[in-house]
């Protein structure tokens, strides 16, 4: 495990003239219209502080990022413009928005800019070399991204798993610092795996058991219970000898889930599974659905979250623990009908802030949830910006984007 103490120099005492900054502003975006709407700003305010601080404090900030999955070539739909524009509502100064990544253009904006600018480079991965497995062509990226820069601050955790030209190979070419919101998230982190207080319990869904795997193997020594809802509890429910209908299931990892549920009753983690389930005739909102129990799931019916048996029972696994870690919906909350389970576990973890005890919600789908149904981030003790990169901190991995601050 990465320690907070080895992240490289933190931000208080950095001083430099020109500063990239990695931020994850990887936003989920509606296209539909003429102009894209960010339908999630989450990432967006929480990269906010570093690039505040660092541009009260004189420094050019030049930051990068990148959205969705383009293949190293612009792609319009994927164009971090919008993105600019709601950075600057929230910094309440201007952003400059760079439409390239690296080149002449890049290198005059910076050049021209003045101490507290900020500029927001074009979307990284329009660049083969970002995200290339092989370390030259990643290095020549790093390289121009580098020369725009006297010093680098790594602030995007949802991106530290990823040896990735602006994570890793530029933090090798520059004097580097870690952000705020990166120590944020590894304190938390760490809080969720050494010193836990306890009960300690780990919500998980979403859609697929092989997503959570590895992490599943690694909770299985360290927490309390285990509650599992979302697509993925459908593998689990087979595995108990449940017929499922035509509900998300993935029948290769039938027995490897039986082997959990062997292990979780030999170390005496409880693994808190539905009662009751809600199944439509079709994946809609508008669909013909019911609860029934899980025993009793129709053969023509879709399991879409779980019931208000099961969210009731959740709830209640819940109330008196002093950790909670949720990685998951539990079921299509984008949907009105499907709603309830998730809506029903935030509540749920919200109550939790309010005695004191630590609820996390890790990043994703799972915090875009949150914030559709109505609930700030200042209810939950954090609101991870994550997924990924905290899902394999929790297997035990070593995050490339942590390890190469660590000097």
């Amino acid at each position: 495990m990465q320690d907070v103490a080895a992240l490289g120099q933190a931000l208080g005492g950095f001083h430099a003239r020109r500063v990239l900054v990695r931020s994850d502003l990887n936003v989920p975006l509606d296209s539909s219209g003429d102009t894209p709407v960010i339908t999630d700003d989450g990432r967006v305010r929480a990269s906010v502080p570093t690039i505040r601080e660092l541009a009260e404090a004189g420094a050019v900030v030049v930051v990068c990022a990148h959205l969705g999955r383009p293949k190293g070539t612009p792609e319009q739909r994927y164009s971090l413009a919008p993105v600019a524009d709601r950075l600057a509502e929230l910094l309440e100064r201007p952003v400059r928005f760079v439409p390239e990544t690296v080149g002449p253009v890049a290198e005059e904006a910076v050049a021209a800019a003045q101490p507290g600018d900020v500029l927001l480079l074009e979307n990284l991965r329009f660049n083969a070399g970002e995200t290339s497995k092989d370390d030259g062509e990643r290095g020549a990226f790093a390289d121009e991204l580098a020369r725009l820069a006297d010093a680098f601050v790594s602030d995007g955790f949802g991106v530290v798993h990823r040896k990735q030209a602006s994570v890793y190979d530029v933090a090798r070419r520059l004097p580097h610092a870690v952000g705020g919101l990166v120590l944020t998230e590894v304190e938390v982190l760490r809080r969720l795996t050494e010193d836990v207080e306890r009960p300690y319990a780990v919500v998980l869904g979403g859609a697929k058991v092989s997503d959570k795997l590895k992490v599943i193997d690694e909770l299985l020594g360290k927490a309390d219970r285990i509650l599992v809802g979302g697509g993925m509890v459908f593998t689990f429910l087979k595995a108990q000898g449940h017929e499922v209908g035509k509900s998300l299931l993935e029948e290769d990892q039938v027995e490897t889930v039986r082997g959990y549920l062997r292990q979780a009753e030999e170390r005496g983690v409880t693994v808190v599974l539905p009662s009751d389930v809600v199944a439509a005739t079709a994946f809609a909102a508008d669909a013909e659905h019911d609860v029934y129990p899980v025993d009793a799931i129709p053969a023509d019916r879709l399991g879409l979250d779980i019931g208000p048996d099961s969210a009731a029972t959740f709830s209640a696994a819940l109330a008196d623990c002093r950790t909670v870690f949720w990685n998951g919906p539990m079921g299509v909350f984008e949907m009105e009908p499907y709603a309830a389970g998730t809506k029903a576990i935030a509540t749920a973890l919200a109550a939790l802030d309010g005695l004191g005890a630590l609820g996390v919600v890790g990043g994703g789908d799972t915090a875009a949830a949150v914030r559709a149904l109505g609930f700030s981030d200042d209810d939950f003790g954090h609101v991870s910006t994550g997924g990924g990169a905290s899902l394999e901190y929790l297997e035990g991995k070593a995050l490339p984007g942590l390890q190469v601050l660590e000097d």
